[in-house]
């Protein structure tokens, strides 16, 4: 079977139900310099931008900076950079199925070994708006040199980018960009400039470019909402394969859903035109709204139940949400907890409205989006997502939301170790190993050698880089949580849920 690439294209096109890149877009100037060649990046954004290339209206492409030693670089070079976008699931109660041969990247290069490459892009006088996806912790100051080849954080590879930029074009006004980070945290864009003019003051750039980067370049605070769990298993590969009649190893999976929310004027708006191709893509003044939505019900949701589930043996979302006391954890979580103390003005019947289609979402047997996937950086999605819920509704209810507090006990088990290789450390969960990936692993693995399981759980919840503050000083969360762990220790995760549940009256 042949494998996706350009000059296959054209006995691609009579295919049905198939979407096929016309050769025209093959030579598009590049606009768009983006930071990260993840599946959710080609599965939202560079959908839209695709979109938009097939109708005539961005005519532009995407050049991707992958920073990362994880993942193929060549499979981007022998596809021509061309991959699969297949949509599946529900829209209004009818079955779609859509695929999508995605040509919105012109060009994927590798920070580490082609990073002359990525500054000769700010000589170009075309890209003007940048893209990135970094993860939570990748929008974080560390101390960075910018002319290090390459800088060693993507706050300082974007300002590296943006001062060489400033010097190719002298420093005039109508070179500076818009820069839209789509990291899942508050106030992503204003965060992300922050930082980079931080580093612009410890690098010691002269105070011209300073005047430049805050007058002439703009950071958008941004929203994303699709689930893009990525490439699928190897058997619904082959059965991909065979559907659409060639390999694709870059092929990724997406729900229908879709949400791109960009806060910012009409000035901004002119700036990306590709948002006038679908109505999954908005651009406001305030997108505080959606924001809260999404984070707190969703993706808040996703992470309390992301150990629970795979302790209990579930690998994929919609397999967990099959079974009873699971679905009915998440959907009280969500309806009893956090849509009554989203920490932002919302209308509850709203929240609720939005909780009942997360639910449904989470049900798409298409998408096979995987726990361990949404496990990692643990701890940082625990202290963005789920604590402002947490103390909203301590303040609103005068009293603890039960289901999150065992969310709480549930996140300090899975970060068990217990076995270390190197740097490594390995959770072990009905019989097999998994390793955790978070920065706070070998902290977990230090604090589970205190022999008293009440001591252990005490100094953890000191830790106010995870909580917000101290909840030692709580009686009640802590000595739950030890009886949770004792449970979970002794029953395993299937029977201490549905202890759980019967003692909160929901199963």
């Amino acid at each position: 079977m042949s494998r996706l690439f350009r000059e296959n294209l054209g006995q691609l096109r009579n295919q049905p139900g198939l979407v096929v890149p016309d050769d025209s877009i093959f030579q598009l100037p590049e606009k768009v310099l983006q930071f990260g060649t993840g599946a959710f990046l080609r599965g939202l954004a560079d959908y839209f931008i695709d979109k938009a290339n097939r109708q005539g209206v961005f005519n532009g492409r995407i050049v991707v900076v992958k920073s990362t030693d994880e993942g193929d670089l060549k499979a981007f070079e022998r596809q021509d950079n061309l991959y699969t976008i297949c949509l599946r699931g529900s829209r209004n109660g009818i079955i779609e199925e859509e695929n999508i041969i995605s040509s919105a990247i012109s060009r994927v290069l590798s920070a580490k070994t082609q990073w002359s490459l990525v500054l000769d892009l700010a000589k170009n006088p075309a890209v003007s708006i940048v893209i990135s996806n970094t993860t939570e912790i990748g929008i974080q100051l560390v101390q960075d040199d910018i002319y290090q080849w390459p800088p060693v954080s993507f706050p300082g590879k974007l300002l590296a980018f943006l001062y060489a930029r400033y010097v190719a074009f002298g420093g005039n006004p109508e070179y500076g960009v818009v820069i839209i980070p789509t990291e899942l945290i508050t106030d992503n864009g204003k965060k992300l400039e922050s930082i980079v003019l931080e580093l612009a003051h410890r690098n010691g750039l002269e105070g011209a470019f300073i005047d430049w980067l805050e007058n002439h370049n703009s950071f958008c605070n941004s929203l994303v909402d699709r689930i893009v769990p990525g490439r699928p298993d190897e058997n619904i590969c082959k059965e991909l394969a065979e559907e659409l009649g060639y390999q694709d190893d870059l092929l990724i999976m997406a729900e229908h859903y879709h949400l791109w929310a960009i806060e910012g004027d009409a000035a901004i708006g002119k700036k990306l035109p590709f948002k006038e191709v679908d109505e999954g893509m908005i651009v406001e003044p305030d997108i505080e709204l959606h924001r809260e939505l999404k984070l707190r019900l969703l993706n808040g949701a996703h992470t309390l139940g992301c150990g629970l589930a795979h302790l209990c043996g579930f690998k994929t979302v919609d397999e967990a949400m099959s079974n009873r006391l699971f679905e009915t954890y998440i959907t009280n979580l969500m309806e009893t907890e956090i849509a009554p103390a989203i920490p932002y003005p919302v209308a509850e019947e709203r929240a609720l409205q939005f909780g009942r289609s997360v639910v449904e979402r989470f049900h798409n047997p298409h998408l096979r989006h995987k726990w361990l996937n949404i496990s990692q950086n643990y701890s940082a999605k625990m202290l963005s997502r789920v604590m402002p819920v947490f103390y909203k509704y301590e303040k609103t209810h005068e009293t603890f939301p039960d289901h999150i507090v065992f969310g709480f006990a549930v996140y300090i088990f899975y970060m068990k170790a217990v076995r270390k290789d190197g740097d490594h450390f390995y959770g072990l969960a009905n019989g097999a190993y998994y390793l955790i990936q978070d920065q706070k692993a070998a902290y977990f693995h230090q604090k589970w050698q205190i022999p008293s399981l009440d001591d252990m759980v005490k100094a953890i919840l000191k830790d106010q880089s995870i909580w917000q503050k101290d909840l030692s000083k709580s009686e009640v969360i802590r000595q739950n949580i030890v009886s949770y762990l004792e449970s979970l220790k002794q029953l395993g995760a299937v029977d201490t849920l549905k202890l759980f549940l019967e003692k909160t009256e929901y199963a």
